[in-house]
This record gives structure tokens, C-alpha cells and sequence, in this order.
């Protein structure tokens, strides 16, 4: 196995790593605890469920930790192909990865709240609830406006993935066509928010571009240019 298969092999189980972290901790466990505009109703299966959802925040933390780790990876494996590009990826990542972990403050507001050491002798808990409930709100925005750090990574990461040869062309397209979904979810939800219901069935399908670089890499690896590999030296009498 060459080492630019290995470096892609192993960059692949990260980012599968990272996309399950993120559906865990973004999507399956808060869908269990946030009830649309009733406070007293979330707060319940927070109190609840609390250990869930501590592994929830658990899970999101993990998967941006593994995403910085993923994007040097990344790097090592594209750095030669053009480095400008590379460095932009990683950056991009950093500092999206980094603001998406201090949002997770906000899902740790509730446990604050809500619990026994809150600041009870303050507010009733009627306020708490509505209090906790506007933490998530204010998480929940704050992560729609990172989205577009979701997609601006994957330009510099598609045209390395177009540029390398490691990789079939048409995925460094379909991680541009994703790119551009995440950046117009992140414009429309932000300038037009009660229009996004219009572009949703569009821009959705467009993610998936980027789960087949996700799926790609651990399974298929990379391949090594003709034009890269070493040649037999031919002795000469």
C-alpha cells in the first residue's frame, strides 16, 4: 500500500467517523429533547434524559475534534498537489470547527439552568424553561450561520480533489455542487429566512455530493498518478 492510499484510507475512517459524530450529536439526540415552541416540554425531557443529552454535546465536541484532525490529514495528502489550497482547507476548517465548539456552550446552558445549583432563587421556573429554551434557539442560529464553514472547505478540498489525480474528477465536482448548497442555505436562512422552505427540496439532495467523497475514501482509498509513480531506472552499459 503506498503511503498516499494509507494517508487516504486513513483520512476516509475519520471522515466517517465525523459524519456519524455529527448526525448523532446534531440530529438523532437533540431531535429527542427540543419541542417546537414549548419550553416546559423541553426542559422535562432534559431533566429527564439529562445523561443523553450530555452524550449528545459529548458527540458534536467529539466530531470537531476529529474534523480538525481530519482536515490535516487532508493536508498531508494534498499538500504537494498545491499547498496554497491545502492551508486554505485547513484554516477553514479551524476556524469553523473552533466556533462550532464554543456554540455548544448554548446546549449547556440548560443543565445550568434547570439544575438543582441554577440561579432558582432568581427566576421561577417558568423563566428557566423559557431561558433554556432561547439558549438552544440562540445554538441553533448560531450553527445555521456556520454552515457556511461546511461549505466553503470543500472549494479548496474539491478543486485539490479535481487537481490531484487521486481521485475520479467527477467527486471533486460534486464537493464543489455541495459547497455551493451549504453557502446558499447558509445566504437564504440568514437574508430570507421564511423563503428557505422554497429552496430546501433543492438544495438538499446537493449535500450528498459530499457523502460520496465520505464513503469513497475509507473504502477506495487513493489512487497514484502515472505521472507520480517512480520510475525503473535503466542502467546503461
Amino acid at each position: 500500500m503506498s503511503p498516499t492510499h494509507a494517508t487516504a484510507r486513513f483520512a476516509g475512517v475519520l471522515y466517517l467517523l465525523f459524519a456519524i459524530l455529527a448526525v448523532v450529536g446534531y440530529m438523532v439526540i437533540p431531535g429527542r429533547f427540543v419541542v417546537a415552541g414549548d419550553a416546559a416540554a423541553t426542559a422535562t425531557r432534559i431533566t429527564e434524559g439529562v445523561t443523553l443529552y450530555r452524550v449528545g454535546i459529548l458527540a458534536a465536541l467529539a466530531g470537531h475534534v476529529l474534523f480538525i484532525f481530519l482536515v490535516l490529514a487532508l493536508y498531508e495528502l494534498f499538500k504537494d498537489v498545491d499547498r496554497n489550497q491545502a492551508r486554505l482547507m485547513v484554516v477553514l476548517v479551524c476556524v469553523g470547527a473552533t466556533a462550532e465548539i464554543v456554540n455548544l456552550a448554548n446546549r449547556m446552558a440548560p443543565l445550568v439552568l434547570l439544575s438543582d445549583v441554577g440561579p432558582a432563587p432568581a427566576l421561577t421556573r417558568p423563566q428557566l424553561e423559557l431561558l433554556s429554551l432561547g439558549f438552544l434557539r440562540l445554538g441553533n442560529s448560531l450553527a445555521q450561520l456556520l454552515t457556511v464553514f461546511w461549505g466553503l472547505w470543500l472549494f479548496p478540498f474539491g478543486m485539490l480533489t479535481i487537481r490531484s489525480g487521486f481521485f475520479p474528477k467527477v467527486l471533486g465536482v460534486l464537493l464543489l455542487i455541495s459547497g455551493v448548497a451549504y453557502v446558499v442555505t447558509c445566504v437564504v436562512r440568514l437574508v430570507f429566512p421564511a423563503q428557505f422552505h422554497v429552496i430546501a427540496p433543492i438544495v438538499s439532495p446537493l449535500y450528498l455530493g459530499e457523502v460520496v467523497m465520505v464513503l469513497w475514501l475509507p473504502i477506495m482509498g487513493a489512487r497514484v498518478p502515472a505521472r507520480a509513480k517512480t520510475s525503473i531506472p535503466i542502467s546503461t552499459p
